[in-house]
């Protein structure tokens, strides 16, 4: 729900609002936003922040940004978001309007106002990972809390055999927290994950750079796409008003200029993620993180594939079936869901929506086959 209504805010088109909602729910990452795992809650309070903020709720947006980083560490990043939008809304505020010098007190008392307001916002977006690394700090850096005491023994063998550490256990200090910064959220990426810039070009990791080739391929797309289609606002960070948008007459949908800041961060994550991760955990990554990966592949069918274009929301004039009311070769009519309509009509469907959907639907039925019978997967 959070999606859609962020699509329709965003993307000013209902049914690529509809049909990015819809792939949502077969998610190449389905089956970690189906188990218990931190994945859906972090997706679910991520996209409602963002549709906040679309709406002009920077506060509310904030909590929820919150919520988002307290469930995934990542979700830091989102303070972007709150920084671009006020921030932009300030520059072009000032955009076409010459400004005296009797204005520039109240200018300027405005400018710290928005200085103050972000360094808040960006305070509370980053307080629940400082308190997670204050909580860690207390139990492994300082004397010890009589904690071990209430471990089960086989599992303070398992840490024994595996070198893990216990909060109470042992005498020495763990490096991290002799560090100017004592970041335990970094010292255990770095000395059990192995994580870090280039660490995992592997001729080994081939297989994974595989598995994560698909949705590398997408996003790498969909910002190419949004570049080559906005050069001029893409260069300019969005931050100088169009003529178009002046009167009222911007561009919709995925190329829209609204979509700016959704392609950034996707792009961001997608470069950190390649180049610093596990890199076969790019598909949830980003699945959870980030719309475009719905939006993009949304576009691409609506633009590219007859079987769902629409007189219902964006098209009236196209003289193309109106979407859900198709007859099938048994002469019923097909559902209204524009998936099922396309999986139905599989034969006749494009390439290119072949490759979309098997990519969703293929990760969807692996990663539920794989990961339930306790396998590797993303």
């Amino acid at each position: 729900a959070a999606l859609l209504a962020l699509g329709r805010a965003v993307l000013r088109r209902p049914s690529q609002a509809f049909l990015a909602a819809l792939l949502f729910s077969l998610s190449p990452a389905g089956v970690f936003m189906a188990a218990a795992y931190s994945e859906s809650a972090f997706a679910a309070l991520a996209f409602g922040a963002m549709w906040q903020l679309e709406k002009g709720r920077g506060w509310l947006s904030g909590l929820l940004f919150a919520l988002a980083a307290g469930a995934r560490a990542n979700g830091m990043v989102n303070a972007g978001f709150v920084l671009y939008s006020w921030g932009r809304c300030f520059v072009l505020q000032l955009q076409g309007t010459a400004v005296s010098p009797r204005e520039l007190p109240v200018l300027c008392k405005q400018a710290l106002s928005l200085v103050a307001s972000a360094a808040l916002a960006c305070a509370t977006i980053f307080l629940p990972f400082a308190l997670f690394q204050y909580y860690a700090y207390t139990r492994f850096c300082q004397p010890s809390t009589g904690l071990a005491q209430s471990v089960p023994e086989a599992l303070l063998q398992l840490a024994r055999d595996k070198g893990y550490r216990v909060a109470g256990v042992g005498m020495d200090k763990p490096p991290w927290c002799s560090q100017r910064f004592p970041l335990v959220y970094s010292y255990i990426q770095d000395t059990y994950w192995n994580v870090g810039f280039l660490r995992y070009f592997e001729l080994r990791q081939i297989p994974n750079f595989l598995l994560a080739l698909p949705v590398t391929l997408l996003c790498s797309w969909a910002a190419w796409t949004y570049v080559s289609t906005n050069p001029r606002h893409c260069l300019t960070l969005g931050l100088v008003r169009r003529k178009s948008e002046e009167r009222g007459k911007a561009r919709d949908g995925f190329c829209g200029p609204a979509a700016f800041v959704y392609v950034v961060h996707s792009t961001a994550l997608l470069a950190f993620g390649f180049f610093c991760m596990h890199v076969q955990v790019l598909t949830r990554f980003l699945g959870s993180s980030s719309p475009i990966l719905y939006w993009f592949s949304a576009h691409l069918l609506l633009e590219h594939e007859p079987l769902v274009w629409s007189t219902g929301t964006d098209n009236r004039a196209s003289g193309k079936p109106p979407l859900g009311k198709s007859h099938s070769s048994c002469g019923k009519g097909t559902s209204d869901n524009p998936v099922v309509r396309l999986l139905l009509n599989w034969r006749s469907i494009t390439l290119l929506s072949k490759s979309i959907l098997g990519f969703f639907l293929g990760y969807w039925l692996l990663g539920l086959v794989l990961h339930c019978n306790f396998l590797p997967w993303t």
